[in-house]
Parts: C-alpha cells; sequence; structure tokens
C-alpha cells in the first residue's frame, strides 16, 4: 500500500468555520467518501454535526466535533457541557481544547480537571481528543508533562494544535507526545494544524511507528487532522479518479 492510500483512511477531515454555510458543509461530508477509499472521520462544529449524520450512516467515517474551542478556558462544566451535546447531536468523537494557559501558567490540575470532566459527561462510547496547542506550551517536556496529565484523566488521544491559536503542529512536540503514550501504555496522537502536503503527514506517520512500533498507526491510533491535505493525498493515487 502507497503512503497515500495509508494516510488517507487516516485523516480527518476538518472545517472548522464560524459563521458557515450550509453548502460547504455538505460538500465536505460528502468529500469523505472519495474515489479512494473514505477518510477516518469529518471535524466540524457541533451544530453542524446533525448534517452529516444521515450522509455517512453506514460509511465507518466517524464525525468528530470540538468543544472548548478554540480558547481552551479553564472551564469545566461549560466544555463538559459542550462535549455532551455535541455527541447528542450525533458526534462518536470530541476534540476539546485542553486549558493550556492554565497549565502553563502553573496550575498543574487544570488540565486533568477539564478533561475529567469531559470524560465523565461523555461516558466511555464516545472518544475523547485532547487539544493541547503544543505549539504555545513550550519546551518538549512541557508538551509530555501536558500530554500525561490528559491521557491519565481519560483522553483517548493527544491532539497538537486546534488549528487557530497560536503555531501548529511540528515534530518536537509530536515526539513529545508520541513518549507520553508510549509510558502511558495507552492513547492516541493527532496531528493538527499545518499539515497540507503527503511528506508532511508521512513524516509524523514514520515518527510514530519508530516510537510506538511498525503498524502501531491505524484510525484507532493515530489521526491527522486537515483540510487540504486530503487533494494531496489524491493527487498521489493514479487511480482515484478511475474507481
Amino acid at each position: 500500500m502507497s503512503a497515500a492510500a495509508r494516510l488517507l483512511a487516516l485523516v480527518d477531515l476538518t472545517r472548522l468555520e464560524r459563521p458557515d454555510e450550509p453548502g460547504p458543509v455538505d460538500a465536505l461530508v460528502a468529500r469523505a467518501m472519495t474515489p479512494a477509499g473514505a477518510v477516518a472521520a469529518v471535524c466540524l462544529y457541533p451544530e453542524w454535526v446533525p448534517r452529516a449524520v444521515g450522509p455517512l450512516a453506514g460509511t465507518g467515517v466517524r464525525i468528530a466535533a470540538v468543544a472548548n474551542f478554540p480558547a481552551g478556558d479553564d472551564d469545566p462544566p461549560r466544555a463538559a457541557e459542550e462535549a455532551a451535546g455535541a455527541a447528542a447531536a450525533g458526534a462518536s468523537e470530541v476534540d476539546v481544547v485542553v486549558p493550556w494557559q492554565a497549565h502553563r501558567g502553573g496550575d498543574g490540575q487544570a488540565i486533568g480537571r477539564l478533561v475529567g470532566a469531559c470524560r465523565e459527561a461523555l461516558g466511555s462510547s464516545v472518544a475523547l481528543k485532547a487539544i493541547l496547542e503544543s505549539g504555545s506550551l513550550g519546551p518538549p517536556a512541557a508538551v509530555r508533562e501536558a500530554a500525561s496529565r490528559a491521557l491519565a484523566a481519560g483522553a483517548d488521544f493527544v491532539k497538537t494544535s486546534s488549528g487557530k491559536v497560536g503555531p501548529g503542529a511540528d515534530l518536537r512536540a509530536a515526539e513529545a507526545m508520541l513518549e507520553a503514550i508510549a509510558a502511558a501504555g495507552h492513547g492516541g496522537f493527532k496531528a493538527s494544524g499545518g499539515v497540507r502536503t503527503t511528506s508532511q503527514a508521512q513524516a509524523y506517520l514514520e515518527l510514530a511507528e519508530r516510537i510506538l512500533g511498525p503498524g502501531w498507526p491505524t484510525p484507532a491510533t493515530f489521526r491527522i487532522g486537515a483540510s487540504s491535505l486530503l487533494d494531496d493525498l489524491l493527487a498521489g493515487l493514479p487511480d482515484a479518479g478511475r474507481r
């Protein structure tokens, strides 16, 4: 299997615009089922989740929604309420921004409080991805600590960034997050924020395999959050337009 074909199945196809219109949201949802195969998930603001439920029913494409997004306020009850609302609307995954500013300011319990509240609100059937804003946390050791706290509090994935605040994904932060997953013995990884080309995405895939082993990255453990990446992946699949 080519790198492009493998990566296609790991994409969280993303549209996070406010305000937005039904047409572009519907177009994104339709793109989730490509001639070369399906992406892992679509990621939307909660108010657009119901529009994706019908078209994606039975396709295997999961529906993700964001919460506490993009600011990452230190408000666990509100974040938990938003997360639960997204799940009630039909999301099977919720990407929540952790209170990274409170954590960076010295509150070592801030991430755990918010992630724990969301975990309790969602139960075990909805995947919880903790967005760390890793590019704003400082050195790799700080990123690894934040990832460890999120995983300990019940996050299923740790995600680099919202793509809306500060620097996006980078390999040094990804390495720290993957090391935290290895140390915890559980959890998945999502790179998001500036991953636009097949070669960029492949670098994260190779890093994950170096740290956690060949074959570790699957849709259950590894995602790339992107919008424009899909075009580059399909361009690398010669049969995509004929299947």
